[in-house]
């Protein structure tokens, strides 16, 4: 995906970039190529390829929900930053939290911030069960990219999502997951109103986007260890 394309492909989705946004955007890609030589943060690194896969997708998000409010947002198992810097740079009214637990991406993150003169957004180190459990019902929004399987990654993200917000997991194939993890998202209090499935341009591979509301506060037992989760 050029340029060209992805400017007209986020147009579709109702996101018209500024130059600021797009100079944003170009400055992170060759901060993640240059950093991926150090640390493995992608392996996706043709410029045309991180647009499409990378960054077009994580902006995907706004087919399921209005992201031009004054919304807190936190990505858990962010890696390199995808959705949350991407989101971030698009929808600068948003404050996010970027949650991994490996301390070198979270280095790189904020090399990203600062370059990027980003505001309302912080990186933080920790596992996501750990984080939760600090930070309950805290969020609007809490997204995750091609993370860990539905079931262990709703119990991890519902606790933290603030009661009528809304858990939003972005994923490839994800019907079966979906029958696996029902039981447990009626228990952390869910419920799925909406799965938005859409091939991405160009490669038109599938992707799935659940739109999970928080119906009531989640029982204080979760989310549990992460051996008790799997």
């Amino acid at each position: 995906m050029n340029i060209e394309l992805f400017i007209e492909e986020t147009k579709k989705l109702g996101i018209n970039l500024t130059q600021k946004q797009l100079d944003q955007l170009e400055k992170y890609y060759n901060l993640l190529i240059d950093w991926n030589k150090k640390i493995n943060l992608t392996r996706i690194t043709e410029k045309e390829d991180v647009y499409l896969k990378h960054f077009y997708d994580s902006l995907t998000l706004i087919k399921v929900i209005d992201l031009n409010k004054e919304l807190s947002l936190c990505d858990i198992g962010t890696g390199a930053g995808f959705p949350g810097i991407v989101l971030k740079i698009a929808f600068p009214n948003l404050k996010i939290t970027l949650v991994d637990s490996l301390n070198k991406r979270i280095i790189f993150l904020n090399e990203v911030i600062k370059e990027l003169d980003l505001k309302n957004i912080e990186a933080v180190h920790a596992r996501a069960e750990d984080y939760a459990k600090e930070n309950r019902e805290k969020y609007d929004i809490v997204t995750s990219r091609a993370v860990a399987n539905l079931r262990v990654l709703s119990e991890l993200a519902m606790p933290m999502v603030k009661v009528d917000g809304y858990f939003i997991p972005m994923k490839a194939n994800v019907d079966a997951e979906i029958n696996e993890a029902k039981d447990i998202i009626n228990k952390l209090s869910g419920k799925l109103e909406h799965k938005e499935t859409f091939n991405l341009p160009i490669e038109e591979s599938l992707r799935n986007i659940l739109l999970i509301k928080k119906i009531n506060k989640t029982n204080q037992i979760y989310p549990r260890r992460m051996d008790k989760i799997k």
